[in-house]
């Protein structure tokens, strides 16, 4: 394998990578191994068809686009261990060269990590946070505790209100006609939640058990079923049951049931006192986040679109890995909130790019200030993830390779960098 690499505009460049014709064939053979039981020949068992006779009749480059599916991602990680550069994102690919006899020419067009000018990122001044609790916060703390220990009860003497659940059978039409996936029977559903299309819930206000509701609404046009989006429908609802919230009395046996205490005024000054130490930590976090956003406005960096699509994707996979915990597949998500993959992309895309921003201005920090991580620094962050992870720390270790190991030593660089700026932030 060899590599040219060409810088491009925009913090871009081009690997052009040559692959050995014998490579290339090995991987030719590979594809035809791969492929012989799904070909047939007249007088051939499936899988017995010589490779030659394949190929004379269906063409010489008959397996060339399996093969170089076979190669590029093997040869495309050498290229990258070989280059220097810092790449920064997924390659757009391209073939240059395809035929017999000659070595085998791809492409591969990456994003090249932007250098960073760092402005001031000393003595930052941010606004001093109120770390007071009111009377008020805790009582709405409270409120949610009894919402949650609250229970529900069957009502039959009433209409649908905001905030009822009620069991709900629908169906939905188009221009008259029933559409696939619009049915539902015995649907639990609470009013208020916005779980269903904007204006659904809300014609349910005022519906009585077991008399046919009618429920006009329209598709958004970012709509996942694109035969939906921006048509109007008709839903035909029947309210099969009513059940409303009834919350507990607030008085010491109340306390009791939801802390460790036995009387509603000690139970307060606790919810008190955890309010704040929240608050603290919200005043960190925001403190944090308002120094880093101020060295990055004073910063100077050009981010390649493909490393923005690269961090884009990352969090759209782990959203998918996080609502998939829950039980939720990320189709079924989209089916249920109206929205698209490609809407959730676009959505996402301010944070992703600040997420870049902000780790490039803090690793140029911690450049800048020669700061580093120390073996013991690395040891300690090891013994805390092989807990987080429940492994012995010998194994955590030996899975652990020198790029892991590089990663996490960035990662304390980055937090001891932040320590840095934020300490040296002026509140005023």
């Amino acid at each position: 394998m060899s590599l040219q690499v060409e810088k491009l505009e925009g913090n871009m460049a081009k690997l052009t990578i040559e692959v050995a014709e014998d490579v290339f064939e090995k991987a030719v053979e590979e594809a035809y191994q791969r492929n012989k039981n799904k070909l047939s020949v007249p007088g051939f068992r499936k899988g017995k068809v010589p490779r030659k006779m394949l190929e004379q009749m269906y063409g010489r480059d008959i397996f060339y686009e399996d093969a170089a599916n076979i190669v590029i991602p093997s040869e495309y990680a050498k290229a990258v261990d070989e280059c220097t550069e810092d790449i920064v994102s997924q390659p757009e690919i391209g073939v240059e060269q395809l035929e017999a006899g000659k070595p085998f020419i791809f492409t591969a067009e990456v994003a090249l990590k932007p250098e960073v000018t760092l402005g001031k990122y000393k003595g930052i001044e941010v606004e001093k946070a109120d770390l007071e609790v009111s009377d008020e916060e805790v009582n709405e703390a409270i409120d949610k505790e009894r919402e949650q220990n609250a229970r529900t009860v069957s009502v039959e003497d009433r209409a649908v209100k905001s905030g009822d659940v009620v069991t709900l059978d629908f169906e939905g039409f188009v221009d008259g006609v029933a559409f696939d996936g619009g049915k539902g029977e015995n649907y639990p559903l609470t009013i208020g939640s916005n779980t269903f299309i904007p204006g659904f819930e809300d014609q349910l206000i005022g519906a009585e058990i077991d008399k046919e509701t009618e429920v006009n609404v329209t598709f958004p046009e970012d709509y996942q079923a694109k035969e939906l989006a921006g048509k109007p429908a008709l839903f035909k609802c029947t309210v099969k049951e009513i059940k409303e919230k009834e919350l507990p009395e607030l008085d010491d046996e109340f306390a009791s049931e939801v802390s460790e205490f036995d009387t509603l005024a000690e139970y307060k000054e606790d919810v008190k006192k955890n309010l704040a130490e929240r608050k603290a930590e919200d005043a960190k976090a925001e403190k944090e986040e308002k120094v880093v956003d101020a060295i990055i406005a004073d910063a100077k960096m050009d981010i390649p679109e493909p490393m923005i699509t690269t961090q884009q994707r990352q969090m759209m996979d782990d959203f998918a890995r996080r609502i998939q915990m829950q039980g939720i597949s990320i189709d079924q998500y989209f089916q249920f909130t109206g929205t698209t993959r490609e809407a959730l992309m676009e959505q996402i895309k301010p944070q992703a790019e600040k997420r870049i921003k902000s780790r490039l201005v803090l690793e140029a920090v911690a450049k800048a200030e020669g700061i580093e991580a120390t073996d013991d620094e690395y040891n300690e962050e090891l013994k805390k993830m092989a807990e987080d992870y429940k492994m012995k720390l010998d194994e955590l270790e030996d899975m652990v390779g020198e790029y892991e190991k590089k990663a996490v030593k960035e990662d304390i660089c980055i937090r001891k960098a932040v320590d840095l700026v934020v300490g040296q932030a002026v509140e005023k």
